[in-house]
């Protein structure tokens, strides 16, 4: 049998597949048809099917060409000196939490003090602010607002419960953006803006300390239903002084504990055996725990009857509301 035919075709597939192939640098991530060129890409090879186009004088790899992380580092190549990110973009370079539509948008915000150098480009919405009304900062190679910056911006996008969630993130526990302080400056200076007041009522609900966006929708659905509002991430003792745990939010008075278990409470093996052990010393301490998890927060109604059963368990009564005196 002459196989003389499939070889010759499999060395010549070979041969275009390394004609084709990108250098090592530029695999997996954007470039500029300028850097393609400085590389000795030829305009051809530029325009091949396995790369997109998502800009002018830009290409990124097709397979990716849908993620929003992509896009914004593509749209970076074209970037001039006096733009940088803003509003979701921003706010998606930060990894602040957003409605799952808002954070998956293409559209990519690009914001300038210059407004004649604003880029009009399909896919790419254009802001204009006024000169050092914004800090920018670098961030993984990008320029952007600054986080406490981009949640004034998404004020004007956002609603209140979305803007109380990216607040708490700004003043987490762990590795904060920001400390109150700062939020309340900012909102200080957003005066006279729109969504000022939006941003004044979420500041009013933002607490420093929260671990997860799922523990701010956990305490505005206790507070909100007239409960007690509990300290967040706050430390429990022992009758001896030893620290027991650091609870999400914690109701002290009533020795009540609610806990929200994220997914790491059931995958990590051993955060599930601390989490026995640390739940049984609670006990022995006279806690009452209450784990709340994703599928808990669907049947809001539920919640609040097990968190008041536990309260009123603890002493807690809830305030009479004052009946009106007929006239």
């Amino acid at each position: 049998m002459d196989n003389s035919f499939d070889t010759k075709t499999a060395r010549h597939t070979v041969g275009m597949n390394r004609a084709r192939r990108l250098p090592l640098d530029f695999e997996g991530r954007p470039f500029s048809t300028a850097e393609g060129s400085d590389a000795g890409l030829s305009k051809k090879r530029m325009r091949a099917s396995d790369l997109a186009r998502p800009f002018p004088a830009t290409r990124t790899p097709r397979a990716d060409s849908s993620s929003a992380d992509l896009l914004i580092r593509a749209y970076a190549q074209r970037m001039s000196e006096s733009d940088f990110f803003s509003h979701v973009t921003a706010a998606r370079v930060h990894g602040l939490p957003m409605p799952f539509a808002v954070e998956h948008t293409q559209t990519i915000h690009v914001s300038t003090e210059e407004p004649t150098l604003r880029d009009r480009v399909l896919g790419v919405r254009g802001h204009h602010v006024a000169p050092k009304t914004v800090t920018v900062v670098a961030v993984r190679g990008v320029r952007v607002t600054s986080a406490v910056d981009t949640w004034c911006q998404l004020s004007t996008m956002l609603g209140l419960d979305d803007l109380i969630r990216i607040g708490d993130t700004l003043v987490r526990r762990k590795h904060p953006f920001a400390e109150m302080r700062d939020l309340l400056a900012a909102v200080r200076r957003y005066s006279g803006r729109r969504g000022v007041k939006l941003l004044r009522e979420a500041l009013i609900w933002i607490r420093p300390g929260v671990d997860s966006p799922r523990e701010t929708d956990l305490r505005l659905l206790i507070v909100r239903a007239s409960l007690p509002e509990p300290e967040v991430n706050a430390i429990i003792m022992s009758r001896t002084g030893v620290k027991l745990a650091t609870g999400d939010l914690v109701f002290r008075r009533y020795r009540v504990l609610l806990e929200y278990d994220g997914g790491q409470h059931r995958t990590d093996e051993n955060q599930f055996h601390w989490d026995v052990d640390r739940l049984d010393a609670l006990m022995e301490e006279r806690w009452r725990v209450i784990r709340i998890n994703k599928s808990h927060l669907h049947n809001p109604p539920e919640v609040i009857r097990r968190v008041t059963v536990a309260l009123m368990a603890g002493g807690w009564r809830p305030v009479a509301k004052a009946q009106k005196v007929p006239d």
